[in-house]
């Protein structure tokens, strides 16, 4: 599995018709399925009336098979969902989420057409949404002394370490999450300041 992936910084929406039915594709981050069903019970209030709600989801990373799924919401089995969820998956970008509002025109597309025009929008989304990098950052600890803190901090920061929690007794227990590719980096920028007193716990190493 990769250390870093893409994920949506923005969400962005897409409304075309095809053939007198109106078709409103929607991206958006998606780390969930709980945060897929948040998303569809506001479009559905924001868009109600509408004859289906399709949806495809990639909660993970690009490459998880697991956290993933697909819903028709009454069309034909395999035109929507599944074909939104292969375009999805086509991306490489992980935790995507994507819903398809149609409105019925009266006209019908057959699964070829409905297969078509449910891909349509999210490939159109897709050339369009703004991305961001994520890092995969693993759980570790440090113990300092009050004195040390501001440095285990600017180095931590330098080491794109992000700081979870903090207890104070009678030294200073920092809990945060560091990339793995980091981790060597930050052991020896400590050792150096602090003449190898100072040794940080990782619980994923190399």
């Amino acid at each position: 599995m990769s250390e870093s992936y893409l994920i949506p910084s923005a969400s962005l929406m897409v409304e075309e018709e095809i053939k007198h039915s109106r078709f409103i594709s929607f991206l958006f981050h998606c780390s969930s399925e709980k945060e897929l069903k948040c998303a569809l019970t506001n479009i559905k209030s924001e868009y109600p009336g509408a004859n289906h709600y399709c949806y495809a989801f990639v909660a993970g990373d690009p490459s998880n098979t697991v956290a993933m799924g697909s819903s028709d919401d009454g069309e034909p089995a395999g035109s929507a969902g599944r074909p939104m969820l292969a375009m999805l998956q086509g991306a490489n970008i992980g935790e995507l989420g994507a819903i398809v509002v149609r409105y019925f025109g009266g006209t019908k597309l057959g699964v070829g057409g409905l297969v078509r025009a449910y891909s349509s929008g999210i490939k159109q989304g897709l050339t369009q949404l703004e991305t961001e990098t994520k890092l995969l950052r693993y759980p570790a600890k440090l113990m300092c002394d009050y004195h040390q803190l501001k440095d285990v901090e600017h180095f931590l920061t330098r080491c794109e370490a992000i700081v979870v929690d903090k207890e104070f007794t009678d030294k200073v227990l920092l809990h945060f999450i560091i990339p793995k590719n980091q981790q060597l980096q930050l052991s020896q920028e400590l050792a150096t300041m602090s003449q190898g007193s100072l040794k940080p716990q990782f619980e994923t190493k190399f």
